[in-house]
């Protein structure tokens, strides 16, 4: 077993459940959440090399998907996959969690794994927005 399934076994059996309670504070402050993608944008954009530039394309699609169920643009989402979402944002900003961020070299790793994780779960709804984002794009113009 590899360091990134190690990290994502040990979120899976001890964290998830503490990460879900702060995700779900989220979900009914859209303000909190306004502010939590703002954070996350900003500590991408800095960290963008490394291992998150493994998983960049995905983490700005799924920034983009929470934005926009926040300002009430993408309503066809269930609530299980915003909450997933959001943990994957909220554990992504957290500086304290399996593999602390200030640990040269390692800190983005597990990051980039739950993040990794996360988009795997919710893939089909992130595909389905995308499809969604296109379109609105291309009728747009």
């Amino acid at each position: 077993m590899d360091f990134r399934e190690k990290v994502i076994n040990t979120f899976k059996n001890k964290e998830f459940l503490k990460w879900k309670t702060k995700a779900e504070s989220y979900v009914d402050d859209k303000e909190k959440t306004k502010e939590l993608i703002e954070v996350a944008m900003e500590k991408a954009e800095n960290k963008k090399l490394g291992p998150i530039e493994e998983v960049w394309d995905k983490l700005q699609l799924l920034f983009s998907l929470v934005k926009d169920w926040v300002n009430g643009s993408y309503k066809e989402i269930s609530k299980g996959t915003i909450i997933t979402s959001i943990i994957g944002i909220v554990y992504f900003v957290s500086p304290v969690d399996i593999m602390p961020d200030f640990i040269a070299g390692l800190g983005f790793i597990d990051d980039a794994a739950i993040i990794g994780f996360v988009i795997k779960q919710i893939s089909g709804d992130l595909e389905r927005y995308k499809l969604w984002k296109d379109d609105k794009i291309i009728n747009r113009e």
